[in-house]
């Protein structure tokens, strides 16, 4: 008798398997990263397509088979449907997804990414917030949430609103995090400072983010 586990979490990215198959990528909360095939998913009346869409947000019912998790069921609470109506949003998202991706590990506790990442694409769609700053603030945090944030960079002088800035994405819980903003000189601080821990830290190229900066973004 098959055993099944649900799992909430934020489908990462989708592969093609044979002619009706999607092997899936989920960030859960129970189990970290998981892989998981979706039979079927490709089939246009499925009740699996939309489990097998990136952005989706919702609850899993999986089974273990001999070599691989398999999803039974969905539930989707949340489809993120702006990111397919905006061509910028979707571009930040799918980077969001694939950085979310590089930095999370299979079968590891990845609580806080999964905050992170839902709270992002959240701020995404928010109104009147500048998606500039949310890149650079996932950027930001997503180090703090791996412990690999190394500190302000250090060898020049960043305005005293930088400082307070780069606390607060440090430290402030991230149902919080995108609830202030900067001006554009703070703006332009910001962006030098993840692209130095993103130079560091990120040693393979986004095709995602080639993506986003090939639109000005």
């Amino acid at each position: 008798m098959q055993e099944f586990v649900k799992l909430t979490g934020i489908v990462l990215k989708t592969v093609p398997i044979g002619e009706y198959d999607r092997r899936v990528v989920i960030l859960t909360k129970e189990r970290g990263k998981i892989s998981a095939f979706a039979k079927g998913a490709r089939k246009p009346n499925s009740r699996l397509v939309a489990a097998a869409s990136p952005f989706v947000f919702g609850e899993f019912k999986i089974y273990e088979g001999r070599t691989s998790y398999n999803i039974a069921e969905a539930d989707i609470r949340n489809y993120f449907e702006g990111l397919r109506e905006d061509f910028s949003a979707a571009c930040y998202g799918m980077y969001f997804l694939e950085a979310t991706d590089y930095y999370t590990r299979e079968n590891n506790e990845e609580i806080e990414m999964l905050k992170l990442l839902y709270q992002s694409l959240r701020a995404l769609l928010a109104k009147g917030l500048d998606r500039k700053l949310v890149r650079y603030v996932f950027e930001i945090r997503a180090l703090v949430a791996n412990g690999e944030y190394p500190g302000i960079p250090e060898g020049r002088d960043w305005k005293e609103s930088t400082v307070y800035a780069m606390n607060y994405i440090e430290k402030s819980p991230i149902e919080k995090l995108y609830t202030f903003s900067v001006t554009g000189e703070i703006l332009e601080e910001l962006e030098k400072i993840a692209g130095i821990y993103r130079r560091k830290y990120m040693d393979r190229e986004m095709k995602s983010l080639s993506i986003l900066e090939g639109i000005g973004e």
